[in-house]
């Protein structure tokens, strides 16, 4: 399957200052497979080395950890000579070891000539709790997420429609109808398979949305294990009610997190611990809202008003329980959660994009979705479940701030009329 990371990791292997570099990202969104397939593809072998499959690796670095004296013990571990430039060392899931991580600093300072990457599901956690001293400036870092809308269409071999939806999103004309619901058919698809490889896999071989959620649960069932096993023992039970609540709160019409939901009395003080390692392991991401709207956004956010969103749709879908048929018809019983869910997916859109998102709210209520800096702009992104696009909030916004043009979001074709580019939900990713 294709992944837009490919692109990335090839201008990474031919920079004149490449330093080592960290791959992270959640757990099961491809870490792994697309550093191996990147390493099959560009060079002539892989040093792989597993720190969770294969504990003993530790002590490999406890004695030292320069270059010149792991690089002939990692080359007898792996069973090849570890060639400089020809060679890719990859070691995986790092968060495991330390060392291994610090000693990314003196690859970089003494063997710049060795090409590493070290990938890790929860290396945003291993680096804030760690003891150790961690090689900034001397490291690249890159983070995965899960498939966006692009790539599933691509796995499930749509590459001309895609291409047309490119077309049409760059020059504002209406897709054409029959394509148009094709591509519907295919967003509502992806809200119920999300964008983890494994799920994409194997719903673009079979079709069986029963198989996909099967896989769904087993990675939800990791994540609440990593939350075990990777956290503070009295953050534990905070860590697990906070990402179960996250999902109920979406479900509610003002879609700002509230630590009182959590619990009866719930507070900031209790629960943002545990906000921040689900945060940092990649499972949620968290919408600050924008006080002002000038540039740079992240002086005016206000650090105690946000809404949070989960990484994945298929786990959000799997972790509501909700059937694939409701999605697939937009069933009236899910009217509560459709503008919620649908935030979400455009949200997981926008930060695979590279998008760094914000929300707007007027001092009588006038909520904007998303504010994102877009071409040098500052631009809003209206969000709405269906066809009725009629945006009160967006008109506030715009005769307040009188931006560029603004993007709306729904299920109406492309087109821009009164400075607001109409985007369907299916094109997120081309924005």
């Amino acid at each position: 399957m294709y992944r837009k990371i490919m692109v990335f990791l090839k201008a990474w292997k031919d920079s004149e200052h490449r330093k080592p570099l960290i791959l992270q990202g959640a757990r099961q969104v491809g870490k792994t497979y697309s550093v191996l397939e990147f390493g099959r593809t560009c060079y002539e072998n892989v040093a792989y080395f597993n720190f969770e499959t294969d504990p003993g690796l530790n002590k490999t670095f406890e004695e030292s950890i320069s270059p010149e004296y792991l690089i002939p013990i990692l080359s007898h571990i792996a069973g090849q000579t570890i060639i400089r430039e020809k060679t890719l060392i990859v070691f995986d899931e790092v968060q495991l070891c330390e060392r291994a991580l610090t000693s990314l600093k003196y690859f970089c300072e003494d063997a710049p000539g060795y090409h590493i990457i070290v990938a890790g599901s929860l290396l945003g956690v291993a680096v804030s709790r760690a003891e150790f001293s961690f090689p900034v400036g001397r490291v690249e870092m890159k983070t995965l997420y899960p498939m966006d809308m692009e790539e599933f269409m691509l796995a499930m071999g749509e590459e001309t429609l895609v291409e047309e939806i490119k077309r049409c999103f760059d020059v504002d004309r209406p897709l054409p109808a029959a394509l148009h619901d094709m591509a519907m058919k295919l967003y509502r698809q992806y809200l119920v398979v999300g964008g983890m490889p494994e799920c994409v896999m194997h719903f673009a071989h079979t079709g069986d949305y029963i198989f996909v959620r099967h896989v769904q649960d087993s990675i939800l069932t990791g994540y609440l294990n990593d939350m075990s096993k990777y956290n503070h023992l009295n953050e534990i039970k905070k860590t697990r009610l906070a990402y179960d609540n996250i999902t109920t709160q979406l479900s509610r019409k003002n879609t700002r997190f509230q630590y009182k939901l959590i619990k009866k009395g719930g507070r900031a003080s209790e629960f943002e611990n545990a906000i921040e390692w689900l945060c940092l392991s990649g499972i949620v991401s968290r919408v600050y809202k924008a006080e002002q709207i000038k540039k740079p956004l992240e002086n005016y956010r206000n650090i105690d008003a946000f809404k949070i969103y989960v990484s994945d749709m298929g786990l959000l879908c799997a972790k509501k329980d909700l059937a694939a048929e409701d999605i697939l018809y937009m069933v009236d019983e899910l009217n509560d959660f459709k503008g919620g869910m649908v935030e979400n997916y455009v949200n997981v859109q926008l930060t695979i994009g590279g998008y760094k998102t914000y929300y707007w709210e007027s001092e009588r209520g006038a909520e904007v979705d998303f504010i994102i800096q877009r071409g040098g702009k500052l631009i809003p992104v209206e969000v709405k479940a269906a066809d009725n696009t009629k945006a009160k909030s967006l008109k506030v916004y715009m005769e307040t701030y009188k931006p560029d043009y603004a993007i709306k979001l729904s299920t109406k074709n492309f087109g821009f009329e009164d400075g607001k580019k109409t985007v369907p939900l299916y094109a997120a990713f081309c924005i």
